[in-house]
């Protein structure tokens, strides 16, 4: 099967798929915002690449959420709770993490299908 990596650069891609399944990765736009925000932000640019890709967030299969401070689960959940489609919700983790750039609050990995 090919693998077929979306704007790829020497460090990443923006997305790859394999075998009819999406793999794709979003930090915010908006570092200033506060966790709602951006976790808004992130999701409005996973809903842009699927749609890119011929797919949609009822297509996700499986979101990992790195959060950078623990405290902010609520808050992210209201931007997730706007978003997710009903009935449709993907299976979900979310972690605590030290994120690679102060700014970020928030980062999602998605798994979709084609």
């Amino acid at each position: 099967m090919t693998i077929k990596r979306i704007n790829p650069t020497d460090r990443w891609s923006d997305a790859v798929i394999y075998n009819n399944t999406i793999y794709y990765t979003s930090v915010p736009d908006n570092l200033d915002a506060d966790v709602t925000a951006q976790t808004a932000n992130v999701l409005a640019d996973i809903d842009v690449m699927l749609n890119q890709l011929g797919s949609s967030k009822e297509r996700i299969l499986d979101v990992t959420i790195f959060l950078s401070d623990r405290v902010d689960f609520a808050s992210m959940n209201a931007a997730w709770d706007a978003w997710v489609s009903d009935g449709n919700a993907p299976v979900r983790c979310t972690v605590e993490a030290a994120l690679m750039k102060p700014q970020y609050k928030v980062e999602i990995k998605i798994v979709a299908a084609c």
